[in-house]
């Protein structure tokens, strides 16, 4: 298995994982019964870090889809090297870094985790651009 291939694993299960803090959140505040309901009555709101937990979440789903493609392409293409390894790498890392940092609650930087992951994404793009051009 490719690095990259492997951080698109690490990055799956970093996905499954943040699931968990707002669904503690939820548990925490309004109990293990409601926790495992449907939660369509409302109920109390969130801890403030509940609510980042679950954007955290969301913004890691949101750029999973792309992360996935490029080093799926990637990998269907036989493009690895150097710099799609260290983006993939990047792109795993900062999200790391975002989630915990988002669910702290520490502004500004947690823009910064993300600007990191993106850079990651278009590391691994860049690469599969110039392999499509020279081929062309």
């Amino acid at each position: 298995m490719t690095t990259e291939l492997g951080m698109l694993v690490l990055t799956a299960l970093l996905s499954i994982l943040l699931a968990f803090p707002p669904l503690i959140a939820v548990i925490t505040t309004q109990g293990f019964v409601y926790g495992l309901g449907n939660r369509e009555l409302g109920g109390e709101a969130l801890p403030e870090w509940g609510k980042r937990a679950e954007r955290a979440h969301l913004n890691l789903l949101a750029n999973l889809p792309a992360f996935a493609a490029l080093v799926l392409v990637a990998g269907l293409a036989g493009v690895s090297n150097e710099v799609t390894e260290i983006g993939a790498q990047q792109f795993f890392w900062a999200r790391v870094a975002h989630a915990a940092i988002y669910i702290a609650g520490i502004r500004y930087i947690r823009a910064i985790a993300f600007g990191v992951s993106l850079g990651g994404l278009f590391a691994i793009a860049g690469e599969l651009l110039s392999a499509w051009s020279v081929t062309a």
